[in-house]
């Protein structure tokens, strides 16, 4: 194949499929709960959205932290999709199946009013810290 053609092809690919700036794939990982929470809020500062996506195990993650943030007014569900991917199974040399959540999140109406509050909380607590 061409050169050419190669980048013609990858021309043609809308990035934001390839990497979405504002999802989040959660994984097993050791990460703490609100690691995702704050990123998510972030995220949503910044794209008035955001998309959270596990796999398997990691899925509950999600769930958690999509009600955190619905539970906090910070969040409204906007859709919410379930899959299964094939995925090789290492040890047995066969693929596998594993289920697979997507949740998007815009922002709700008292998203910045809260975000804003928080900050202020945040200053007051390092004042008074300053001056003790």
């Amino acid at each position: 194949m061409a050169m050419e053609e190669i980048t013609e092809r990858v021309g043609n690919m809308d990035l934001n499929d390839v990497h979405k700036k504002n999802r989040i794939q959660v994984s097993n990982t050791k990460k703490p709960l609100f690691f995702y929470v704050n990123l998510a809020k972030r995220y949503m500062q910044q794209h008035e959205e955001v998309e959270l996506s596990a796999l398997g195990m990691a899925i509950a993650t999600v769930v958690t932290v999509a009600e955190i943030l619905k539970n906090n007014g910070l969040a409204v569900e906007k859709k919410i999709s379930t899959s299964t991917i094939d995925m090789r199974d290492e040890s047995r040399g066969r693929p596998i199946q594993k289920a697979k959540v997507e949740i998007i999140l815009g922002k709700s109406e008292q998203f910045n009013d809260l975000m804003a509050a928080a900050a202020e909380e945040r200053e007051v607590a390092a004042d008074v810290d300053d001056h003790s």
